[in-house]
């Protein structure tokens, strides 16, 4: 772990910031120099943080405010410097009081003329300066931040506006040095398989092929699965998430999603011949629902194990309502009041944990010795390929990270089983949720994704974890995944 250092450009900014920092001079030509002969003295995995003052762009930054550099560009070469992490050392300076903001800075070579900041925020940029990007090309490739606290801004006087971003400047220290705690090497280890599974890439492209060729809107009855990024990007294409049948035009094109509907729902949508129903229900979970009638045909009662507010349970339950009973745990087995002498099968949830699940198969065969159960397991091979992969791996990690939805049941039962091996683990929708503290001491982070998940958002948290220190990129995969289904007849 490498010690901080921070530059700024004048010394008046490396006073307020205080502590080891180096005054590296302003403009461009001054900034590339300092730089680079900092680059030769530092260790290549020293984290650098270049902090002074700026001036902003939007609207909503005040004298006072701190910028946090999302990305670095300069006035003469739009194309950007990324700072994946930035979002990490954000969230602490906020613990520590101060006012946020996030975004592109632009560095110019000269004063930026009032009649062409316009451009620059319109480009997205939200401050400016003279130094900060030439200084991160010169150091290049190591942990880096850039704060700037806002001087000037529009309708504030730049005198009274420099004394308050000095003052700012005062109270950065303590976070910046928490950043740096965080910025060292480190081991990734991905847990294989991960992501989307069969189901969840056959459902996607249901859609996506659905707009292709009878063209948007093509409505989808709830979410087509539980990711909100799968779901926006479906959305920017044309597709419209409804919550029930009434909401869709007359004569549209509508889908229903991957974790299936009951019969009821079916028949809503029978009852509309004018729409095109398209089926994406997971060939998995249909299953389940061919299981409930069969055993409902014979006479059987069924135990239904899963959660009951899920959409892939309320659509088992519709099969046979009369005739399931649901129950979460083994406990709930022994509040069972079932009728004597008929029949018993359980079923269960696709998406469940796999070891507490046989908790509750155990407690079910214990009290009903003659109860059958489905011809195979019904946890699908992906839910079972995913929490044995985190679990071969979770051990030997001091952080698990587990990238979905919180609506996603295979999602969260990744977190529970990681958690069981002893592993602090952390359910994250995307980089964004990443936080400093999580990463104090931590040099070994176990990486996994949700079935409904996509790996963009895997390579997403390497991205900001790789601009904290150099990361060794590991796969401990357990099993090849080979499963495919079919699209629906519409789509082919």
């Amino acid at each position: 772990m490498g010690e901080l250092t921070a530059v700024s450009p004048r010394r008046i900014e490396a006073m307020a910031v205080g502590g080891r920092v180096i005054a590296v001079g302003t403009g461009a030509e001054r900034a590339g120099a300092t730089g680079a002969r900092l680059a030769r003295d530092l260790g290549p995995d020293d984290p650098v943080a270049i902090v002074g003052v700026t001036g902003a762009l939007g609207g909503h930054q005040w004298p006072g405010h701190l910028v946090v550099a999302t990305e670095l560009r300069t006035t003469e070469d739009p194309a950007p410097r990324r700072l994946a992490g930035a979002h990490l050392l954000a969230e602490e300076l906020r613990r520590y009081g101060h006012w946020v903001h996030t975004g592109p800075i632009v560095s110019s070579p000269h004063p930026v003329p009032a009649s062409e900041l316009g451009g620059l925020a319109a480009g997205g940029a939200i401050a400016v300066d003279t130094e900060s990007a030439w200084l991160a090309a010169a150091l290049g490739p190591r942990p880096l931040a850039v704060v700037r606290a806002v001087a000037d801004s529009a309708g504030h006087a730049p005198v009274a506006g420099g004394l308050r971003a000095l003052g700012a400047l005062l109270r950065v220290r303590p976070a910046l040095e928490r950043w740096a705690q965080v910025a060292h090497p480190r081991t990734v280890v991905l847990a294989g398989p991960r992501s989307f599974c069969a189901g969840v890439e056959r459902a996607i492209d249901t859609v996506e092929r659905a707009l292709l060729r009878f063209g948007p809107p093509v409505y989808v009855r709830r979410q087509i699965v539980h990711n909100t990024h799968v779901v926006a990007g479906l959305e920017a294409k044309g597709a419209v998430f409804v919550e029930e049948f009434d909401e869709v035009p007359d004569g549209s094109t509508v889908v229903i999603a991957a974790h299936g509907v009951s019969p009821a729902v079916r028949r809503q949508a029978a009852a509309r011949p004018d729409l095109n129903v398209i089926d994406a229900t997971c060939p998995l979970v249909a299953k389940v629902h061919h299981e409930a009638r069969r055993f409902a045909d014979g006479d059987h009662h069924i135990v239904l194990i899963g959660h009951a507010d899920h959409e892939e349970v309320v659509g088992t339950v519709g099969e046979a309502p009369d005739r399931i009973h649901l129950v979460e745990g083994p406990d709930d087995v022994a509040r069972l009041d079932l009728p004597e002498d008929v029949p018993l099968a359980y079923l269960t949830q696709t998406t469940l944990a796999t070891d507490e699940t046989a908790e509750v198969v155990e407690a079910l065969n214990t009290r009903f010795p003659a109860i059958v159960g489905p011809s195979a397991t019904d946890i699908c091979y992906a839910t079972q390929n995913r929490q044995d992969a985190v679990r071969a791996l979770a051990g030997s990690c001091e952080l698990m990270l587990v990238v979905g939805s919180a609506n996603s049941s295979n999602t969260a039962r990744l977190v529970e089983a990681a958690r069981r091996q002893g592993c602090r683990t952390e359910l994250i929708e995307d980089e964004s949720d990443l936080r400093l503290p999580w990463l104090l001491d931590v040099t070994t982070v176990g990486v996994s994704a949700g079935a409904s998940a996509p790996e963009s958002l895997v390579q997403r948290v390497i991205e900001v974890l790789e601009q904290l220190g150099p990361v060794d990129v590991r796969e401990h995969r357990i099993t090849e995944e080979t499963v495919q289904f079919a699209l629906p007849r519409q789509v082919r």
